[in-house]
């Protein structure tokens, strides 16, 4: 795995480069989003076709990973944020180069399916980017994650930044975040962009899986060994994982019940995930997580503020 880099800080005004490398985009989503960042005086460019459709992706495959290769090698574009989830990043990984982002040294912002880019970024390009909001939110994103991502993604704001939940137990541990979506961290086992959790502290979230598939998600990284090398779980939103038909364990529950006996610290509730308050993390960035307290501390910015 190259040496870890970060990307450039963004400035006031910078041009910001909207991407749909999964699932298809809503056109008034699409105008929600972008209008939220020229609020703030930002440029925003995006290919004509964005909001193209082909099933459950933005387009085929060559459409989405030819808009990821040009806002990459654009002298123009300052930072790439996703404008979705859904489905479809690991189909255009081979597509891609990861110098041409180690190069570029551009943040890229996104979550839910996006996390296989941001593994795969971190793991072939060695490049922090950024857990954090995507365009498809819009209004109803809560303004102080949008500020919290704007300020991040600046190389601006207070530092180090505390993510606030509850903790469960296991004291206090450092490591460097590594994570997203369960269902894709998991999927990342056996693939060239493999989660490495090594030191790391875990940060997880997950939207409409019922605790039996988050307890085998879980029961599958601890079998492939990724859970014993770790320093510590972070937890976001569980967002719609219950079950009626077996309401406990919780999803929550089925978490604390598998961290408990690995002795680490473990908060849960944090911030971040399927929700308004969805806020920024850098994925790759050191950090300390402290169960007492309840909070995830990230010590270091996430980007390189030009001198």
């Amino acid at each position: 795995m190259p040496r870890l880099r970060k990307p450039r800080a963004i400035a006031p005004g910078a041009t910001i480069g909207i991407a749909a490398p999964g699932g298809p985009v809503e056109p008034e989503k699409l105008a929600a989003g972008a209008g939220l960042w020229r609020s703030r005086g930002f440029q925003v460019v995006h290919r004509e076709d964005l909001t193209a459709r082909r099933g459950f992706l933005a387009g085929d495959d060559r459409r989405r990973a030819d808009e990821l290769r040009s806002l990459v090698r654009d002298p123009e574009v300052a930072a790439i944020v996703c404008a979705r989830g859904g489905y479809g990043c690991t189909r255009i990984l081979d597509a891609l180069d990861p110098q041409d982002f180690r190069e570029a040294r551009k943040p890229l912002v996104g979550f839910s399916d996006v996390t296989t880019l941001l593994l795969w970024q971190r793991r072939r390009a060695g490049l922090v980017g950024f857990h954090g909001p995507m365009l498809e939110w819009g209004a109803d994103l809560d303004p102080n994650a949008f500020e919290d991502l704007i300020e991040q993604l600046q190389g601006a704001g207070p530092s180090p930044r505390v993510l606030s939940g509850r903790g469960v137990g296991g004291g206090r541990a450092s490591g460097r975040l590594a994570g997203g979506n369960l269902v894709l961290v998991t999927a990342s086992l056996g693939t060239p962009w493999e989660i490495d959790t090594r030191g790391a502290i875990l940060m997880i979230e997950e939207v409409g899986e019922q605790p039996y598939r988050i307890d085998r998600m879980l029961q599958q990284l601890r079998a492939a060994g990724k859970l014993a090398t770790l320093a510590g779980i972070g937890v976001g939103q569980l967002r719609g994982c219950d079950d009626a038909r077996y309401p406990a364990p919780s999803a929550l529950e089925v978490v604390e019940e598998i961290a408990r006996p690995l002795g680490l610290p473990l908060v849960v509730e944090l911030p971040f995930g399927h929700a308004e308050r969805n806020h920024t993390w850098p994925v790759g960035a050191r950090a300390t997580i402290d169960a007492d307290r309840g909070e995830v501390r990230i010590l270091e910015r996430g980007v390189v503020r030009a001198t």
